[in-house]
């Protein structure tokens, strides 16, 4: 990979890590927490941990509260996925 891009893919995924620090908080309130993996093909992929690995609520948590940020804080992004 060229220089170039990998400064790219790194300052993308600060700013992905950026918006999931919005709501980290929330998560970590209810005993969970969220790492982002990758990002790739506009695609973020997280996994969740603590409660939020095998909570049942934790499709609505990605896809109502992490998704929605990501997506509207990092346009290059348009969907979040769970690893």
């Amino acid at each position: 990979m060229m220089e170039s891009q990998t400064r790219q893919d790194e300052s993308l995924e600060a700013r992905v890590n950026a918006a999931i620090d919005k709501v980290r908080p929330a998560i970590q309130a209810d005993g969970g927490e969220v790492w982002l993996i990758k990002v790739e093909d506009g695609t973020a992929y997280v996994q969740m941990l603590g409660a939020c690995g095998g909570c049942p609520a934790s499709t609505m948590t990605l896809k109502g509260a992490i998704e929605a940020v990501v997506v509207a804080d990092v346009p290059e992004v348009t969907q979040v996925l769970q690893v």
